[in-house]
């Protein structure tokens, strides 16, 4: 993990790569299904003005929106 500040994934590619590394370890030591999600700029939902990602379980229906609010999943029409 960076131990000197990172603003973003775009800024120091090298450390944001480690922090997906670490988190893919630890999804995969666990199990389940997962997210990894990181913003870049407030457009992108980035409210912490740092490096770090959210490794997010999931699981089939669980209503979780993406990208992420605090409102659930409406059903799409199918296509």
């Amino acid at each position: 993990m960076p131990r000197g500040h990172v603003q973003d994934f775009t800024t120091d590619p090298v450390t944001a790569a480690t922090v997906q590394l670490r988190a893919a370890e630890l999804a995969q030591q666990i199990g389940g299904q997962w997210n990894y999600l990181t913003s870049c700029g407030e457009a992108a939902t980035q409210t912490v003005l740092h490096l770090h990602g959210h490794l997010v379980p999931r699981a089939a229906d669980d209503g979780l929106a993406l990208p992420w609010t605090h409102h659930t999943r409406e059903q799409e029409p199918a296509q």
